[in-house]
């Protein structure tokens, strides 16, 4: 009877020390508070008051940036968020490394994008999104790296510009529409008359031709009922007749 509690306290020791760790997970194990390797996945033993364990998921994060206040080198404000793909290539230096390897790649995706898109204009901050990405995920993949974290991707989601803003850029737009349509009508009229001049050109060379153009211009101006319209008769066209008189 005197060994039952001694079985109990063995069972109950045994089935806290075993632990079982996920295929994307792994377990950083402290011996008496000394680093003493990354254990996992699968069945490992971690013997209660001598070690303990911190538990790291090597899956990819998926960090949302809350909107950021940012002043553009050409002194605009515009709030941009923006999302962060990373993940733990290290297990053993997100514990030993960093307090909290989330927190702190979250406060340094914020600042790295107001630091970042401070040194641009509007401009660029609105045509060059693609070039933004990649100095983004570069520049934090570089700062993250001694925690043992890979930043995969940035992505910036949205610019979001004062109404003002939005109001003038709306107005620039439309004046550039309105000088590309003006451009368009000046080419065409421009075409139009070059092919107008090579037609008289080619017309002067047959006077016939030119009297038919007469007759035909006549024809299609006719068509409307509702006006009058004089033209002066060419000599050429009666010169036969006067002669006969």
């Amino acid at each position: 009877m005197s060994l039952m509690p001694l079985i109990i306290l063995a069972i109950v020791v045994v089935a806290s020390s075993v632990k079982i760790l996920q295929e994307y997970e792994r377990a950083v194990i402290f011996t008496l508070g000394k680093y003493d390797g990354v254990k996992g996945p699968g069945l490992i033993l971690v013997i209660p008051g001598l070690q303990t364990m911190s538990r790291i998921s090597l899956r990819t994060i998926v960090l949302d940036v809350p909107p950021q206040d940012v002043i553009t080198k050409d002194n605009v404000t515009v709030k941009v968020n923006a999302v962060v793909y990373y993940r733990v290539m290290q297990a053993e230096k997100a514990v030993i490394e960093v307090e909290n390897y989330y927190y702190a790649t979250s406060q340094l995706a914020q600042t790295t994008l107001r630091g970042v898109l401070g040194k641009m204009d509007l401009d660029d901050l609105l045509s060059s999104r693609e070039k933004i990405n990649v100095e983004l995920q570069h520049i934090l993949d570089n700062d993250t790296e001694p925690w043992g974290v890979k930043v995969s991707k940035v992505e910036v989601k949205n610019v979001d510009l004062p109404e003002n803003m939005q109001r003038a850029m709306a107005k620039q737009a439309e004046a550039e529409r309105e000088r590309r349509a003006k451009v368009i009508h000046a080419q065409g009229e421009f075409e139009a008359s070059k092919q107008l001049a090579v037609a008289a050109e080619e017309l002067s060379k047959s006077p016939a031709s030119l009297q038919l153009r007469y007759l035909q211009t006549l024809s299609e101006i006719s068509v409307d009922k509702n006006s009058t319209v004089v033209f002066p008769l060419p000599l050429d066209l009666i010169r036969s007749f006067l002669s006969k008189n």
